[in-house]
């Protein structure tokens, strides 16, 4: 599957109707951010039944901001609507399969409990 733009008006949408969602953060004007381009893209390639997005954090202000994100490229990966898994950095494509197969591992049952739990201290 061909990587996806995603946008304020997508965002939402594209993480509530897909079980794993990947994200990079970029620009066009950075460098470690157009090395990591093709890495990405050939990783997505491998993974058919994953979402892999791309936020231009130009034109995407808002949820560059929403995300706190500081430096790009940022890698972010959501499964079942948590982000189980955020960087900054340009990672090699090992690194990135990596984080993509522990991403599809993970036991979302105890990741749900561990959240529902921090949310619970959080309000006490």
């Amino acid at each position: 599957m061909a990587t996806i733009e995603l946008t304020k008006e997508n965002f939402e949408t594209t993480i509530t109707d897909n079980e794993t969602v990947v994200i990079d953060f970029w620009a066009p004007w950075c460098g470690p951010c157009k090395g990591f381009a093709p890495v990405f893209e050939s990783v997505s390639e491998k993974h058919p039944n994953v979402v892999f997005a791309k936020v231009n954090t130009d034109e995407e202000q808002e949820l560059r901001g929403y995300f706190n994100i500081r430096s790009i490229p940022t890698l972010m990966a959501f499964r079942e609507k948590v982000i189980v898994f955020q960087q900054a950095g340009a990672l090699p494509a090992q690194a990135l399969q990596e984080v993509v197969d522990k991403t599809l591992a993970l036991d979302m049952k105890e990741v749900h409990e561990a959240v529902a739990k921090q949310q619970a201290e959080k309000q006490a």
